[in-house]
């Protein structure tokens, strides 16, 4: 996977998820490592997937594209990807255009997941009732592209 088709994959994968921004750089920077440092990161990272995976479903949670949330998804996006560019030890053109790349992917992501999530929901469509079933697959999509980008 070339290095801008990585930042704008941690982009998509951001605008669905913002925790994967924090998540794949850190799984990334302590790959192979197993020291108690390097494994504490990574149950943090973790966790706090998990934690917005969960929370993603409460009725309460407002919507990725309000203010500011979309902003913060935006800033994740480019934050996630430059880490990613810096650790991956990308050249300077990658790094440069990775902050760019990621936040237009996470502004893609985040319009595309709301999209998907409110199509669903009104689709009638059996299988994606209700909303749950819609958000199930979306963190499918978006695990499965922090699992490729971790890999």
């Amino acid at each position: 996977m070339g290095d801008l088709v990585r930042s704008a994959a941690l982009g998509l994968a951001t605008g669905g998820r913002s925790s994967v921004a924090f998540a794949v750089p850190v799984v990334v920077a302590t790959r192979g490592r197993d020291d108690a440092p390097s494994r504490a990161l990574r149950a943090i990272a973790r966790a706090a997937v998990l934690g917005e995976v969960v929370a993603d479903k409460l009725p309460v949670t407002p919507s990725r594209l309000g203010s500011p949330q979309l902003a913060v998804r935006l800033v994740a996006g480019a934050a996630g990807a430059l880490a990613l560019a810096v650790v991956e030890r990308r050249g300077p053109v990658a790094v440069g255009g990775a902050p760019v790349v990621g936040a237009l992917g996470a502004f893609v992501g985040s319009v595309v997941g709301a999209s998907w999530r409110e199509q669903a929901a009104a689709s009638g469509v059996a299988a994606l009732q209700p909303d749950l079933r819609a958000a199930l697959v979306e963190d499918a999509a978006v695990l499965a592209t922090a699992a490729a980008l971790t890999a």
